[in-house]
């Protein structure tokens, strides 16, 4: 079983990154956590600030791989491209988000992607990321 999990701009900054909203973690202090529950996971990792390098990720993985994790922060509010990406490919891709978006600024309330994900997880923390390897793991069932 292998996933991959994209993370999109400022996601690197977590931790260090408006705390009270993202957590006080990193995601690669969580991403150990993750591959210690799922032993027989295959996780590979990828983040970038730039739409582009997002879309080629998708494209590299989205044939092969058995589920995506995507949080494209920002993007999701305004990426068409990655919408159409993922349209493109057949590889199940989870939208997740780490805080509730919808309890969050207006412009944040509409994604330019949900509708061509599988499911979307938002407000959960960290977490976020666990339920949707979850829900991939169903999908495989």
């Amino acid at each position: 079983m292998k996933i991959i999990i994209v993370n999109g701009p400022n996601l690197n900054l977590l931790g260090r990154r408006e705390p009270g909203i993202y957590g006080n973690s990193s995601f690669d202090d969580y991403l150990p956590l993750l591959h210690k529950s799922y032993p027989l996971v295959d996780f590979d990792y990828f983040q970038s600030n730039v739409e582009g390098e997002l879309i080629d990720k998708l494209q590299s993985e989205g044939f092969t791989a058995d589920g995506i994790v995507l949080n494209a922060g920002a993007y999701t509010h305004t990426s068409i491209a990655l919408h159409d990406c993922i349209r493109a490919i057949s590889t199940p891709v989870i939208e997740v988000h780490i805080s509730n978006v919808h309890a969050r600024e207006e412009f944040r309330h509409h994604s330019m992607i949900s509708a061509a994900c599988r499911g979307v997880i938002c407000g959960f923390g960290l977490d976020s990321y666990r339920l949707a390897v979850e829900a991939i793991l169903d999908m495989k069932k």
